[in-house]
Order: structure tokens, then C-alpha cells, then sequence
């Protein structure tokens, strides 16, 4: 019985209502490694908000045993980034006594007291300007699968952003 199990779960195609454990690594083009699941993998259920919905998105109709290395488009991974999100600020924001410098990542605090990263991008004497778009934004990524295993957790259809 534990074979037919097996077999079962091995159809199973990624869609709304799998549950997928996984092996992956993130890379830019160039090969640099930005981020990878440890040896055991992770698993998530499709629509939960663990990846962001243009990977989910990459892995539907993969299978158990698939490995794969998808190209994703700025779009599709961390957006195209904003010019909306980069913000200028008056020097004397910062405290006297703190030493501003370009590459710098500084912690805001956002509208909901949440923590906020942005990186300095200029500073001068009177004004530091902030980008607080993702890192990666505007960034084609690989992402390198290794498809463990999926199963079906629900017949209900999740609409995925």
C-alpha cells in the first residue's frame, strides 16, 4: 500500500490546494548565489504567502521528481522597483552624531510600527536620499528547484495574485 502511496502523491501536478516540500536556490544570472532552502527543504502549501506568488507561479504543473531551473523576470520575482519608494530626507532627520553613508542600510519605522529598511544611496550635509524598494527589485533571478514531493490538501480553488 505504501508504494500505490507513493506513486499517488508523484502525480499529484503543483496547483491551488498542494502541499509542496521543496529544495531551492536563488541566484542572479551572473551566478551569485542570493538564497537557498537547507538539505531537508521547506514546504508550503500553495496560496499560504510563504513564496511570493510569481515562484508559486513558476512551479505549477511540476511533479515530484522534477528539477528545474526557471528564469524569472523582475515582474515575476522581487518587482520592477519604484521611484516612489525612493524618498529624500533632510540631514538633520538622522541625529547629529550619526554617521550617514552611501551603501548604508538604515531602519525606519513604517505606519504600523513595523521596522522598514532602506538603503542610503547619496548623502550629503543637508539631504540623504533612501531607496526602500526590495534589493533585488528590477533584478532577473534563477530559481533552481528540486521537487520532493506533493500532495493534494484541498479540492478548493485559491486564487493566487
Amino acid at each position: 500500500m505504501e508504494q500505490s502511496k507513493n506513486t499517488i502523491r508523484k502525480n499529484v501536478a503543483i496547483s491551488p490546494g498542494t502541499r509542496v516540500h521543496l529544495r531551492f536556490t536563488l541566484r542572479l544570472p551572473s551566478g551569485e548565489e542570493i538564497d537557498r532552502t537547507n538539505i531537508e527543504g521547506a514546504t508550503f502549501e500553495v496560496g499560504d504567502g510563504s513564496l511570493l506568488p510569481g515562484f508559486e507561479r513558476a512551479l505549477f504543473g511540476m511533479r515530484a521528481g522534477t528539477r528545474e531551473t526557471v528564469r524569472l523576470a523582475p515582474r515575476d520575482a522581487f518587482g520592477e522597483g519604484s521611484d516612489e519608494n525612493v524618498r529624500r530626507f533632510k540631514r538633520t532627520r538622522f541625529g547629529a552624531n550619526e554617521d550617514i553613508s552611501v551603501g548604508m542600510l538604515y531602519s525606519f519605522a513604517d505606519g504600523d510600527r513595523g521596522e522598514l529598511a532602506g538603503l542610503v544611496t547619496e548623502a550629503d550635509d543637508e539631504m540623504v536620499t533612501v531607496d526602500f524598494n526590495h534589493p533585488l527589485a528590477g533584478r532577473e533571478i534563477l530559481f533552481e528547484v528540486d521537487i520532493l514531493s506533493v500532495e493534494r490538501v484541498s479540492n478548493e480553488i485559491v486564487r493566487i495574485v
